[in-house]
């Protein structure tokens, strides 16, 4: 097999890699771009779609005064009893640098709705793609492309090549083999978090967590995991969005998430969201709104009970049951509610989901837009008929109860719902160039880690920052890789 070298080789195709790959080839190196799966995307593409920055043309379009120093000021409200845990070097990276690469997306083809308010924030800051996630992947894969990255998937990172102390190239298994490719500058580890790799969930958050499935399931760690074996560290590896309960997902894609990310249809759909009513609206936003969300954990505080496929409960619906699910048959449950519970989650404050700075999903949405996941009975025995539960089981779980008896019907199941990780900060330890550090703390010479792979200790709470922290390093790793800084 003909031999292969670059100046920097990117591992991973998601918005991190993309922005990695981008970066370096304008900065006169190189690259090639290697992606595992068959198509490029990443968590980026599963993700809601959300970027925080401040100092946004979006904010000046309505008067907002916005900088980068109140941001960087406001994000421990997110982290709370963790914010000691923080990288604040890194945080203040991230905010002073996302107000020029929020632009370089715009700059790219992407667009965006809002600000979005999210308290603690003092000011919206949150900005949420249009028409969805996939456009990020889209326009930069379009961009990286026409700047002459090879890009190349179906490509598996398996070790890193290490000469004289310093990173020289990957090995990478693909369909046809093994191969080696030389990195003549360095390699940039873009290839995401690890909540699908058991191994690494067991040896940081623990054995039943280690059962949980991630969204993407395609998130391993393959890059924590090739630079621990050149003494890189991980940091904060034991936390996590999730384990949480998500719907499961359509069988066939929804209308929203099948639309194409062409600008002109971004910008019409910025328009409409501006001008044309709420009432008109609503109905197509539901569509996007009632995929594969999380719950509202309201649910069980008002009552709600989780059973499984059996119609048993799981136990304390308000006691972590995310947990629990994994033990279950085929690992999925059912949110069962009774009639006054259905009315209560039939307007405002109550809903069953949101997605933020968009809308709120209520019982009737599910119905409306999910049939898969919404059953209704009159009694409980026909409503365990339906879902094949055994009756006598489901009516001790409805007497036994969560806060309280579930009494009159006609009831609602919603489900099956499942038990997942969205994503998690176990990044590798990095300094202020995104050189991966060894056990002491000395840069691991021609390697450097973007996105979730190169979080470093960062806390990324609050929506919108992990595809900020995705793009901010992509860039800034590509470019320092570049330039062999």
């Amino acid at each position: 097999m003909t031999a292969l070298a670059f100046d920097v080789v990117v591992i991973g195709g998601g918005g991190s890699g993309l922005a990695a790959a981008i970066e370096a080839q304008a900065h006169g190196a190189s690259v090639l771009l290697l992606e595992k799966n068959d198509a490029l995307g990443g968590s980026t593409a599963w993700s809601i779609g959300s970027v925080t920055s401040s100092g946004t043309p979006h904010q000046q379009r309505v008067g907002i005064d916005d900088n980068s120093e109140d941001h960087w000021a406001d994000m421990p409200g997110f982290a709370g009893d963790l914010a000691d845990r923080d990288n604040h070097d890194l945080r203040r990276i991230l905010c002073q640098d996302i107000p020029d690469t929020f632009q370089w997306l715009l700059d790219s083809g992407v667009r965006f709705m809002g600000p979005m308010p999210e308290p603690p924030h003092r000011v919206p800051r949150m900005h949420n793609v249009l028409p969805n996630s996939r456009s990020f992947i889209y326009h930069l894969s379009r961009r990286a492309r026409d700047a002459g990255v090879d890009i190349r998937t179906g490509h598996c990172l398996t070790q890193l090549l290490l000469h004289e102390g310093r990173v020289t190239g990957v090995e990478v298994r693909h369909a046809s083999g093994v191969q080696r490719i030389t990195a003549r500058r360095g390699v940039v580890l873009a290839a995401g978090d690890f909540t699908n790799s058991p191994e690494l969930k067991a040896r940081f958050m623990g054995p039943q967590e280690a059962k949980v499935e991630a969204v993407n399931v395609t998130a391993t760690g393959d890059g924590q995991r090739a630079a621990e074996a050149l003494g890189g560290r991980i940091l904060n590896g034991d936390l996590a969005l999730g384990p949480e309960i998500r719907f499961m997902a359509p069988t066939h894609e929804t209308l929203m998430r099948r639309l194409p990310p062409w600008r002109w249809l971004a910008v019409f759909m910025a328009w409409a969201i501006d001008h044309v009513p709420g009432v008109v609206l609503r109905p197509f936003v539901m569509k996007f709104l009632t995929t594969a969300l999380a719950p509202s954990t309201t649910l069980f505080d008002l009552g709600a009970i989780l059973v499984n496929q059996r119609g048993e409960r799981l136990g304390n619906e308000c006691d972590r049951p995310a947990l629990r699910l994994p033990d279950q048959p085929d690992k999925v449950g059912y949110i069962v509610l009774d009639q006054s519970l259905v009315q209560q989650f039939s307007a405002w404050p109550n809903f069953v989901s949101t997605a933020p700075g968009i809308a709120y999903a209520y019982v009737d949405d599910y119905r409306r837009n999910r049939p898969d996941v919404y059953t209704q009975a009159p009694t409980l025995d026909a409503l365990a008929q339906r879902l094949k539960m055994d009756p006598t089981a489901l009516r001790h779980s409805a007497q036994s109860g969560g806060v309280r008896a579930l009494q009159s019907g006609p009831f609602v199941a919603l489900g099956p719902v499942r038990s997942v990780f969205v994503h998690n900060e176990g990044g590798l330890k990095v300094n202020a160039h995104h050189h991966v550090l060894d056990a002491a703390d000395a840069p691991i010479a021609g390697l450097y880690a973007a996105g979730s792979t190169g979080q470093g200790g960062l806390l990324l709470k609050g929506h919108g920052h992990h595809l900020a922290w995705a793009f901010v390093s992509g860039r800034r790793a590509g470019r320092f890789a570049a330039q062999g800084l």
